[in-house]
């Protein structure tokens, strides 16, 4: 599989500038900020959704000093909020690595999370396009819906449903995909049915990355997770493959019997047992299948776009994200 470096081949300079930016918002004029905000700023990433802004920019007529806040805005928005779902999740770790909460308490992490949302506003207005802007402000109001819904709906049953699922998911991730796409191309002032098409490739590619993720937190290891295994279904979150173990099994339900269990040994049990009904349906083999339709989606989207550099950066992108591990 490519490396993700080499994924961003024609932004790879200006993707070092975002780097730049984001170190530059890491220090602050008060110490402890400064320590907070290093702490969450270089745990790295893949850097997927700046990545995509980028590259978006390359259909249109490229200018990198409104190109690189606009893609560092994203990413700060981003890691803001994970600071605040760490928060809402009480999550000890992510990817292995402390929780801002888990360093510092709930209340400062708020914070941290909504002086990062600041800056991150700030960021965006530097691009002087108001659409821009607007966009922004729009997708921040998507997530945080997508966030409060999920939230919301933790161990509701009545949520176990596909239309439910892709709401959610959209909101809360495939949102802001969409907008670096949409927002790369708007700044690069591209045809609107380049934006248009732009907008189509980012949400298809959010929707399979986030069921992706999904799938990862069955199939993967608590230390490459940095969470425990099932760890969304205990906190209960009904992703995509208990979704469908339930349809497969409407009588015989585990994950019910996981949701009304208070036990701690007694959850352990029955999180094993929707662990092997899910392998011994090929739930996951389902959910891997959706997550390719996704992908096929974003490949279909860039279809009326210029063959290139860029182009092909977005198909690698699309590519890396079916097949990861982490």
């Amino acid at each position: 599989m490519t490396s993700v470096p080499a994924l961003y081949g024609p932004v790879a300079e200006d993707l070092a500038r975002v780097e730049e930016t984001l170190t530059s918002v890491a220090t602050a004029d008060y110490a402890p900020l400064t320590e907070m905000l290093q702490h969450v700023l270089q745990r790295g990433g893949k850097r997927l959704r700046p990545a995509i802004a980028l590259l978006a920019g390359g259909f249109g007529t490229y200018d990198s000093d409104r190109q690189v806040p606009l893609a560092a805005s994203i990413e700060l928005l981003h890691t803001a909020t994970l600071v605040h779902d760490d928060v809402i999740d009480t999550a000890d770790t992510r990817r292995g690595r402390p929780t801002a909460n888990s360093n510092y308490d709930n209340a400062a992490s708020v914070m941290l999370g909504d002086y990062m949302f600041a800056h991150a506003a700030e960021l965006v207005a530097r691009t002087d396009d108001i659409r821009v802007v607007r966009l922004f402000a729009e997708t921040l109001m998507v997530m945080a819906k997508g966030e409060l819904s999920q939230d919301i709906s933790a161990y509701d049953m009545a949520a176990g449903n596909l239309r439910d699922y892709y709401e959610r998911i959209d909101g809360k991730t495939a949102s802001l995909f969409a907008t670096a796409g949409t927002g790369g191309a708007m700044l690069a002032q591209a045809d609107e049915r380049v934006v248009c098409a732009l907008r189509s490739y980012g949400h298809s590619v959010g929707m399979a990355f986030q069921i992706v993720d999904d799938i990862l937190d069955f199939t993967s290891d608590a230390e490459t997770l940095g969470k425990p295994v099932g760890g969304d279904l205990l906190a209960g979150t009904l992703t995509l493959p208990a979704i469908l173990l339930m349809e497969a099994n409407p009588k015989d339900n585990p994950v019910r019997r996981l949701f009304v269990t208070e036990d701690p040994d007694s959850r352990a049990q029955q999180l094993q047992a929707v662990l092997q009904a899910i392998a011994d349906a090929d739930i996951l083999g389902r959910s891997n299948a959706i997550a390719l339709e996704w992908r096929d989606a974003a490949l279909r989207a860039l279809e009326p776009l210029p063959n290139g550099s860029h182009r092909r950066a977005l198909e690698d992108i699309a590519a890396f994200i079916t097949g990861r591990s982490f």
